[in-house]
């Protein structure tokens, strides 16, 4: 059935430019090849392929060819074929398959059927290639082992060749696999028959029905995960991690021998590496996506502790660790980073009170072992649990800070360097306790282990640790330390800076330039007088770290002085701003030939950021230049970070992160969140320093996309949480992971709300209409049924456009004026705050249009205020919005509520002290009402005067106004005056306490 004939012209030529592929070289060939119209290429790769007497690796990459063509461009070249072609393409496919003799270009070819069958299922799920069909039910019963292996193959790759058909033929498929997974002759047709199956599964994640009906085709296919490793093939074992990862309700029959199974290969080390580490992924990855079901299992969760600590221990002597400058890519596949990252995420993924029990005995005795790799291991294990036994830490966290402090003197310089892992580690995880109540011993003990000159790395590391310990550290602790700690930190910059010079190593000056940055950011202003000691050296490095090994180093030194800048504030700041933007742009310039993961990129933006909050005004003119690049990051999918090697264990692949390894000691993670973040709280900062003007239509456009993307992922991630609820393995521990996902949407949602009242704030009503694509969006967020956080943050939203936009915002009154009055009286107080803070705005700002509402709110606000318990902690925040509200419409709308009968009630829920926005607020009314001697307020014979005085006193107690606030001055002169008549002063004074009278003192001496 040659159907070449047919094909005419072309079929003498195509062999001859395949073979010629040496003579014309790679690149000739291919433009050979683009040069054929696109019709043509399908035809002329197939008779490549079926050309014999070619070369083998010709007849490969024509297969190869042909199968890209069909995935990226099957529109194109198909379709527009004459059906007599198509016909002939589909059958010479399948005799081509009949013919191959040899079996990895026989696989080949059977991809380029499986894509071609992807890609002729229609619409409605019809399959329109049936002899595809009948060729696998033919070749999957076939006798010649060769196509039967050709069917499990095509299936593997295209499990949904079956189209709508697939419930009829269910019970054919579970034969025809059952059948290939029984075949003890040819071990490779059990191994496709396993994927296959996998696949098939997988396809079907949604199909619970299918997985109970697939169900006794378990035990078959972990029979096939075991044989095939020991024929050193992991194909099966990582379709299994795949089953894990995406549907382990499949394996809940079996889930013991599923378990046994990895516990087996896993503590099994004829296996390689990577099969043993597979294994465990297995468990690891059940313990993040069905933590309920593995809890049932304490016996094997106890078994996986020793087997992680034993890969722990798997350690290199190396001679040349202790000063190697760049950390060399392969300990990344190494078992003792494995089994860390697969410790941690288990410790996160069941919870300390199941893993801390088990664990904690194997560490103390792996810390007192002789052998150093027991040492380092128990170290590095006591790091990797912090984050998932946080609660239960907590309680002995004294012993083991004291012990591990030991280790820091440890006579091995990697079990110190571990020691340092695990300080840095725990100054992050238990924060601010932990700088709270060791800062003494661990400053201390950090600085003497900076000094180890023989050991970089471990320098590095302890720098390191530094920094993780001042990050999170209050400013009062860290102030005492400041002279000792610069002194250090100078001396080892200007050594390193040396070494840089003369060596070429930047290991431990890239960890101490962070250091610095990291002391500077949380002393601020106390860091003044150390910055002429830093800044020269910093900008140099930055003038001069331009190659490409020094680009971590180089943003690493951006960061720093940044933040020193910031830390310093403008004044002292001012001599090198321009000559530090200068530098920044003549980087920026560079941005676009920028390699994607240049570090570089990440250090920049919050650069920018900082020298924005530092210039103000004055960033003005480098608006233009920033403005272009920031867009492009906001909008980028995936998210960048920079981590070092520590932080990456902790984070696994699982969690969508990518990495490139950076050497030294850093890795860039690629996750979707990093960068994007930073570019947009750069762009918000950017735009509420400059107001109007900073964005242009395209950068509008630009950003309603991704706000509109953000909101809709919003409300997809709900509706998945709720799916998960139904779960029958659903218990109190996935409730808390719900949770802890939903605190990240919100976190997310708090950004939006944020952006948004940077834009309406600087760009006022004319930003509406853009505003509306978003509308329909932000009205959801305010419906009943939506959890509280929704609520409350579409009512702030709504808040800003009343402020903002008014009176234009009254057109979209409809959407949000009902659910405002409705949501005072709402049972959450966030949200009860959310509406009150609305409706003050709307008779502050809001038009006329909104008089009627003014006057309906007001009983409702009453209401609020006056309830038995609107002075709790929880609920006093509501309740000064309320006052608040209460006091605008009096002030604002006199004439929509009966202020003679309101006034009375308002001065008795006086002073606010929770809410210093709305307190100001309040006391500049008050201070209307008693300048201008109203009668209500002042009582008959100024009988009201002790009350206002012990307000204002109360007011000065709880610091509810700053001094420098005119509105002080205006409390001050009505205190004042009253002083001027004797008899008076003396009544209002006698009733106040001594505490009264003392705030009335602070307040007349200081504004």
């Amino acid at each position: 059935m040659h159907a070449a004939a047919q094909w005419g012209g072309i079929n003498l030529g195509a062999p001859a430019i395949i073979s010629t592929r040496g003579a014309l070289g790679d690149q000739g060939w291919k433009e050979t090849y683009e040069n054929i119209p696109g019709q043509s290429k399908i035809t002329f790769l197939l008779q490549a392929i079926r050309n014999t007497a070619a070369a083998e690796e010709a007849r490969q990459m024509a297969a190869v060819l042909l199968r890209r063509l069909l995935s990226s461009a099957f529109d194109e070249v198909y379709p527009t074929l004459p059906s007599d072609v198509q016909t002939a393409i589909k059958s010479e496919l399948l005799m081509i398959i009949q013919m191959e003799t040899q079996s990895s270009m026989r696989k080949k070819i059977c991809d380029i059927a499986a894509e071609l069958a992807r890609n002729l299922i229609d619409e409605d799920g019809n399959n329109q290639w049936p002899e595809g069909l009948k060729f696998l039910f033919d070749s999957v019963s076939s006798q010649n082992m060769g196509l039967r292996e050709a069917a499990l193959h095509i299936f593997w790759n295209f499990p949904g060749i079956f189209g709508n058909q697939q419930q009829h033929y269910l019970d054919v498929i579970k034969r025809m696999l059952v059948q290939c997974m029984q075949d003890q002759e040819h071990p490779s047709i059990r191994t496709l028959s396993a994927r296959a199956t996998a696949a098939f599964i997988l396809a079907n994640e949604h199909n619970v029905a299918l997985f109970k009906h697939f169900a006794d085709l378990l035990p078959g296919f972990l029979q096939a995960v075991n044989d095939s490793c020991y024929q050193n093939d992991d194909s099966v074992l990582k379709s299994l991690v795949e089953i894990a990862d995406t549907v382990p309700k499949y394996l809940r029959p079996h889930l013991e021998a599923t378990l046994q199974l990895s516990l087996k290969l896993c503590g099994d080390t004829g296996l390689n590496n990577m099969q043993r580490q597979l294994a465990l992924e297995v468990i690891v990855t059940l313990s993040e996506t069905a933590a309920a079901m593995l809890r049932k299992h304490t016996n094997i969760v106890a078994q996986t502790i020793p087997q992680m600590l034993a890969m722990m221990v798997d350690l290199e002597e190396d001679e040349d660790w202790a000063n190697a400058d760049e950390l060399e890519d392969d300990d990344f596949d190494s078992n003792a980073v494995a089994g860390e990252s697969a410790l941690d995420r288990m410790a996160c993924g069941l919870g300390g009170k199941l893993v801390l029990p088990m664990i904690k005995e194997h560490i103390m005795q792996m810390l007192q072992n002789p052998d150093w790799k027991y040492r380092h291991a128990g170290l590095m294990a006591l790091s990797a649990i912090g984050e998932g036994c946080h609660q239960q830490m907590e309680g002995i966290l004294n012993e083991i800070v004291n012990f591990v402090l030991l280790f820091l003197q440890d006579p091995h310089p990697r079990v110190r360097y571990a020691a340092c892992n695990a300080v840095g580690q725990m100054a992050t995880d238990f924060a601010p306790g932990f700088q709270k109540k060791f800062h003494e011993k661990v400053i201390a003990a950090l600085l003497q282990t900076m000094e180890d000159q023989g050991n970089q790395r471990v320098q590095a590391h302890a720098a390191a640790a530094l920094i993780n310990f001042t990050e999170d550290c209050p400013k009062s602790l860290l102030i005492p330390y400041l002279d000792s700690l610069v002194k250090h930190l100078h001396s080892i910059m200007v050594l390193k800076l040396q070494e840089l010079i003369q060596k070429g190593t930047k290991l431990v000056l890239e960890q101490v330039v962070t250091s610095i940055a990291s002391v500077a950011d949380t002393a601020e202003e106390k860091f003044v007088p150390y910055y002429d000691l830093f800044m020269p050296s910093l900008k140099h490095i930055v003038e001069n770290a331009v190659q490409k090994e020094l680009r971590l180093l180089r943003g690493k030194t951006i960061e720093c002085i940044s933040l020193i800048g910031l830390a310093v504030g403008k004044e002292k700041f001012m001599q090198d701003a321009s000559d530090v933007m200068q530098l920044l742009l003549k980087t920026q310039t560079d941005f676009s030939d920028m390699e994607d993961d240049d570090p570089q990129i990440s250090y920049m933006i919050s650069a920018w950021a900082r020298m924005c909050k530092i210039l103000g005004k004055e960033f003005q003119q480098y608006l233009p230049v920033v403005m272009g690049p920031l867009m492009k990051t906001a909008s980028i999918k995936p998210e960048v970070a920079l981590l070092d090697t520590q932080d990456m264990e902790n984070m696994s692949d699982d969690d969508g992160w990518e990495f490139v390894n950076l050497g030294d000691q850093q890795s860039f993670g690629i996750k979707t969140a990093g960068l994007e973040e930073k570019s947009t709280a750069c762009q918000m900062l950017c735009i509420e320093v400059m107001g109007d003007g900073c964005l242009n239509n395209e950068h509008f456009e630009e950003l309603g996309g991704i706000l509109k993307a953000k909101l809709e992922e919003h409300f997809k991630n709900q509706e998945l949480r709720q799916v998960k609820r139904q779960d029958e393995d659903y218990d109190e521990q996935v409730e808390e992971s719900l949770q802890d996902e939903d605190d990240n949407d919100v976190y997310i949602l708090t950004k939006v709300s944020d952006i948004l009242h940077s834009i309406f704030s600087s760009y006022k009503e004319k930003v509406l209409p853009w505003f509306e694509q978003l509308l329909p969006l932000i009205v959801n967020l305010i419906c009943p049924h939506r959890p509280w956080p929704d609520r409350q943050w579409g009512l702030c939203i709504f808040d800003d456009v009343i402020e903002h936009c008014s009176p234009a915002s009254f057109k979209y009154a409809e959407y949000f004026l009902r659910p405002m009055l409705q949501y005072v009286c709402d049972s959450s107080p966030e949200v009860r705050q959310a509406a009150a803070y609305g409706l003050g705005v709307m008779a502050q700002y809001g038009g006329d249009n909104y008089r009627p509402f003014c006057t309906e709110a007001l009983p409702l606000l009453v209401r609020v205020i006056q309830s038995a318990d609107a002075k709790t902690k929880e609920n006093i925040n509501a309740t000064e919005n309320c006052i608040s509200a209460v006091g605008k419409m009096m002030k604002f709308k006199p004439d929509c509520v009966n202020v003679e009968e309101v006034l009375p009630h308002w001065l008795s829920w006086l002073p606010l002290h929770e809410d210093k926005e709305e307190a100001v607020q309040t006391f500049n009314y008050l201070c209307d009402l008693i300048e201008s001697n109203h009668p209500i307020v002042l009582g008959p014979n100024n009988t009201n005067l002790p009350k206002i005085f012990s307000i204002i006193a109360e007011g000065e107690m709880h610091e509810a106004i700053k001094h420098d606030d005119p509105c002080a001055k205006r409390l001050a002169n009505v205190v004042r005056q009253v002083q001027t008549s004797g008899g008076l002063w003396a009544e209002c004074i006698a009733q106040l306490s001594p505490e009264q009278q003392a705030a009335i003192q602070e307040l007349l001496n200081s504004a």
